[in-house]
């Protein structure tokens, strides 16, 4: 057993460090999330790592620690297994596991009686796995107080059909799970896409046999009325008891793509009734661990409706240790089995940038007159922290500093086209 370190009644958890004794990390997926979750441990004094089977992701050129490429762990989950066990054989000690990715927190709830006793990791990862699936999450929330928008889980284009027949278009088609979309081809309408927003009928319709191509299985959603800036972001953890050691809330000030997209800039805000709502969803239903619930207030009847929930470490995550609130570090703390008095946020102003995403999105809100030069402005003023951008890491912020760069030059280039063809047609006439 490890070392008690009591973490004492007033004691700021954010500001503890890992003993010498402590187990290193092993964190399941290696995208960019799991970078930041790398880092927050490191500066911690932990060791850490990464596994995940697409070798181009982030972390396998991160600082941060050591990136072991395994098999997919849905494709082949015998050899995933193997896999694991051969990781866990090479610490000195049984590492702690942690998710930054639906595909892992699925394989980790199937894989759990084999895993127990390698890793250390949530004692409940079948609440966890529940969640990171669209076809049960909506159902779950709606049963324990959670409102979410009318929401309908389908198989078959004849239940699409009959589902759209008493909803308000536009709406929303979204695949069951996030991974559903990105193993089609690339040249694939849905190609690593999210959502996709559904103006009529007849758009469903086509919508869904191409979803089908990927999956059967998809949800529809009508679409939950307001601006960008109505929706919110709840962190939390969660101990071993249910008990709530560590939250904060966040407000989305833009999104990727705009008005359907996630999250490119937060900040933080105060609102008890989605506090209350979220927090009581989680206890009522045992959850233990990482928890980001997307929400937005509803311009129509004033509610508070779930958008999704993430049962891992995700993107906005990241925003938690600058709030005051590293649900990462505490979740680890947890799982050691430390005691963690509750942590809340401090009262701080600061905004919480995903460059890959803001850059692109700014000329719509631009476009449609939503964000003034001096918003954006503020947006980008200090304090202010980016997800993609940390001096330290150079090779994975070169290749952020790349893709913007590439982005600017296809914009230019389009540009120069588009004036091109203006000039020559006005010639020819």
């Amino acid at each position: 057993m490890f070392t008690s370190h009591k973490i004492a009644a007033g004691e700021n958890p954010a500001f503890a460090r890992a003993r010498p004794e402590w187990p290193p990390v092993v964190v399941a997926g290696a995208f960019q999330t799991a970078v930041v979750l790398m880092r927050n441990l490191v500066r911690r004094g932990l060791t850490a790592c990464c596994i995940d089977w697409l070798p181009t992701q982030p972390g396998f050129r991160t600082v941060y620690g050591k990136a072991y490429l395994c098999p997919h762990p849905q494709e082949n989950p015998a050899a995933w297994e193997r896999f694991m066990a051969e990781l866990a054989g090479r610490f000195p000690c049984k590492p702690v596991l942690i998710c930054s990715s639906d595909q892992f927190v699925t394989a980790v709830s199937a894989h759990a009686e084999r895993l127990k006793d390698l890793f250390v990791f949530c004692q409940a990862p079948a609440t966890q796995a529940l969640l990171a699936t669209k076809e049960r999450q909506y159902d779950i929330a709606g049963t324990h107080g959670l409102p979410v928008p009318l929401t309908q889980n389908v198989h078959t284009a004849e239940e699409l059909m009959a589902f759209a027949a008493g909803i308000r278009f536009p709406c929303l088609l979204k695949p069951n799970h996030c991974t559903d979309w990105e193993r089609v081809p690339s040249s694939h309408p849905l190609y690593g896409r999210k959502v996709v927003i559904v103006p009529s009928h007849a758009d469903l319709a086509v919508a869904y046999r191409l979803a089908a191509e990927a999956s059967p299985d998809v949800v529809v959603q009508e679409i939950i009325e307001g601006p960008d800036t109505a929706k919110l972001v709840y962190l939390s953890c969660y101990d071993r008891h249910s008990r709530r050691i560590g939250s904060c809330m966040l407000r989305e000030v833009r999104t990727h793509p705009i008005h359907f997209g996630s999250a490119s800039v937060v900040e933080p805000v105060s609102d008890p009734e989605a506090d209350r709502l979220c927090d009581g969803f989680l206890q009522s239903i045992g959850y233990q661990g990482i928890c980001e619930i997307e929400l937005k207030r509803d311009t129509r009847d004033g509610c508070v409706k779930m958008i999704e929930a993430n049962p891992r470490y995700s993107v906005t995550a990241d925003a938690g240790p600058y709030a005051g609130v590293d649900i990462g570090w505490l979740h680890y703390l947890d799982l050691i089995g430390q005691p963690v008095a509750e942590t809340n946020p401090s009262p701080q102003d600061f905004r919480h940038i995903v460059l890959l995403r803001d850059v692109p999105t700014i000329r719509s809100y631009r476009r449609q007159k939503l964000l003034t030069w001096r918003e954006l402005i503020r947006s980008y003023r200090r304090p202010v922290y980016f997800f993609d951008f940390d001096w330290r890491d150079w090779r994975v912020s070169a290749s952020t500093v790349l893709s913007l760069a590439r982005f600017a030059v296809g914009r230019l280039l389009r540009r120069l086209h588009l004036k091109r063809e203006s000039t020559s047609e006005v010639m020819a006439l």
